[in-house]
């Protein structure tokens, strides 16, 4: 049987997790700024490729190289547009195109639906930068794939966590930071790392051309009921509730930008089209 050479952009803890599930018959290149910080990794037989999204010409050696690609690397912290996407492709499209493409964008290209429950069909209304530089990679994605024949799956991921990963809910709560009260409050989506780690294989193998699917959990809570529940499950004290006004005083303009966009976001192409069975269902199950 022919190897399978995937390449994972951006190796960080979802990029990890991906390497503990590589398959059969799959050879693994990883694109790392500092390689030797995954040197580890070359035991499992991953081979590690020194080269920068911020600098284009370290990525030469990618044209031609693989059979499949996950991007997971963001777009910069600042701009309106995402040039890492751009030089990645403009890289990739000196070679052969790849067969397939896995992109992890976020939910966040949905913007605020007031709360209503929503599936990918829903209009990309993105309010802030961060999304807009996600739109811009989804769009330029889809242009070069639908260009090439190259099976693009976007995966749009909300909040992701785990046991083991940065942004625990105990973090917040043994911060005290304070949560919207009932009335102001907002629906938040979900999904454990592990979980996104193997919707990636599934999209890979299993993903529809041109495809954008939700990689969200089954919960449906409003963020206040999200933390309480943790905060019982985890023995510790209820964040304080402020109101929108308090809140637009006492937080940054980062942190109150999570707080403006509300939506429950249905995950049934997950289900369907990947065929996933989702090991954490619920955020419980998964702190």
């Amino acid at each position: 049987m022919q190897t399978m050479r995937v390449l994972v952009v951006g190796c960080g803890d979802v990029g990890q997790r991906l390497l503990r599930l590589v398959p059969p018959g799959v050879q693994m290149l990883v694109l790392a700024r500092e390689p030797e910080r995954l040197a580890a990794w070359r035991a499992s037989g991953v081979r590690l490729l020194r080269g920068d999204l911020d600098d284009p010409a370290s990525l030469r050696r990618l044209a031609g190289l693989a059979d499949a690609v996950v991007h997971l690397a963001p777009p910069p912290g600042q701009g309106e547009g995402d040039p890492r996407t751009a030089a990645l492709l403009a890289a990739l499209a000196r070679g052969r195109a790849p067969r397939a493409f896995v992109y992890v964008s976020t939910t966040g290209v949905y913007g605020d639906w007031g709360g209503a429950r929503i599936d990918e069909t829903a209009v990309r209304r993105a309010q802030t930068a961060r999304a807009l530089r996600r739109v811009d990679a989804e769009e330029r994605l889809r242009v070069w794939a639908r260009e090439r024949s190259v099976r693009l799956s976007l995966l749009r991921a909300p909040g992701i966590y785990a046991a083991d990963r940065e942004g625990h809910p105990r973090e917040r709560l043994l911060a005290g930071r304070p949560l919207l009260r009932a009335e102001d409050d907002v629906f938040t989506n979900h999904i454990q790392a592990d979980d996104l780690a193997r919707a990636c294989w599934r999209a890979l193998f299993l993903g529809k051309p041109l495809r954008a699917v939700n990689v969200v959990d089954d919960s449906e809570r409003r963020m206040g009921e999200h933390f309480d529940l943790a905060a019982a499950r985890l023995g510790l004290p209820r964040a304080p509730r402020i109101s929108r006004a308090e809140a637009s005083v006492q937080m940054t303009p980062m942190q109150l930008s999570f707080l403006s966009e509300s939506r429950r976001i249905g995950n049934q192409r997950l289900k369907r089209e990947l065929r996933l069975r989702l090991r954490y269902p619920l955020p419980e199950l998964g702190w």
